[in-house]
C-alpha cells in the first residue's frame, strides 16, 4: 500500500513548482504594468506643470505663440498638449503622455499670485 501511494505522489513538487513559478510571474507583470503607468503619470504632470509655465512666461506675444511655446515644452517632455487657453497672464494647459491603457491626461495652470491683501493697519502700543 505504501508503494502505490509513492506512485502516486511521484512529481507532485513539480507541478506545485510550476503553479508557484506562474503565480509569481503574473504578481511580477502586475506590478510592472504599475510602475509603468505611474512612470506615465509622472510624465504628464511634469510635461503639463513646464508647458504652463513657458505658456504663462509668453502671454505677452500672445496666445498663439504662448500655447506654441508650451506645445514645443510638452513635445520636449515626451508629452503632448490637448489644450491651452490663456487668460490674461494665467496659463491652462492639459497634457497627455502614453499610449494605449497607459495614458495619462494632467491639467496644470501657471501665472501670478492672485492679489495680495493689503498689510493689516499698525497697531498702536500704548
Amino acid at each position: 500500500m505504501r508503494d502505490a501511494t509513492r506512485r502516486r505522489d511521484r512529481g507532485s513538487a513539480s507541478v506545485w513548482c510550476v503553479g508557484a513559478v506562474a503565480v509569481l510571474c503574473v504578481v511580477f507583470g502586475v506590478v510592472l504594468a504599475l510602475g509603468h503607468a505611474v512612470v506615465v503619470r509622472h510624465r504628464a504632470a511634469g510635461g503639463a506643470d513646464l508647458a504652463a509655465l513657458a505658456a504663462a512666461d509668453h502671454w505677452a506675444h500672445g496666445a498663439a505663440v504662448a500655447c506654441a511655446r508650451a506645445d514645443r515644452v510638452a513635445r520636449a517632455q515626451d508629452a503632448r498638449l490637448v489644450r491651452c487657453v490663456m487668460t490674461g497672464e494665467v496659463s491652462d494647459v492639459s497634457v497627455t503622455s502614453g499610449v494605449g491603457p497607459f495614458t495619462a491626461q494632467v491639467r496644470a495652470r501657471a501665472g501670478p499670485p492672485g492679489p495680495v491683501p493689503p498689510p493689516p493697519p499698525p497697531r498702536l502700543m500704548r
